[in-house]
């Protein structure tokens, strides 16, 4: 069995544009386009922007993105595959995006995403993360949920 490697990458790529788009339709399945907050694949191609991909044995499995907000870090597209869920891969992504952003200065991250979201909801509480205030650009919206760790 290979292991899970983790690279910065492209989000315009092949492999980019494919699991973003499996995100943006994940989430349209749940929410209208008036209720998601999410960049496109050309929006992440930005100087201020790490865009990461799991792969195993080659193929991508996930991704995460880390976008430099100045004083924080907020985690965008965390996203891994029907084929690929079951394998830790979301953890071992923002495992590595903590990594990345202790590296590059942040004392805590951020991120928003959706009440309707158990799965992802469970995650970040089991990882550390505990519900906060808006920030950012973001309105407040009943089905926003706003959620930060201290790094």
């Amino acid at each position: 069995m290979s292991e899970i490697r983790i690279t910065l990458e492209s989000p315009v790529t092949d492999d980019g544009h494919k699991l973003i788009n499996g995100s943006e339709v994940a989430l349209r399945a749940v929410y209208t386009a008036d209720e998601c907050f999410t960049f496109t694949a050309d929006e992440l191609l930005d100087d201020k922007v790490c865009f990461y991909v799991a792969r195993k044995g080659g193929k991508a499995m996930g991704c995460v993105a880390l976008v430099n907000e100045g004083a924080y870090g907020e985690v965008k597209r965390l996203y891994v595959p029907d084929h690929a869920r079951g394998l830790g891969i979301a953890k071992i992504l923002m495992a590595h995006l903590e990594t990345q952003a202790k590296a590059q200065g942040f004392a805590h991250v951020k991120l928003e995403t959706g009440d309707k979201l158990a799965a992802a909801v469970a995650l970040y509480k089991s990882l550390g993360y505990n519900v906060c205030g808006k920030f950012g650009p973001y309105e407040e919206d009943p089905v926003s949920l706003f959620m930060e760790k201290v790094l």
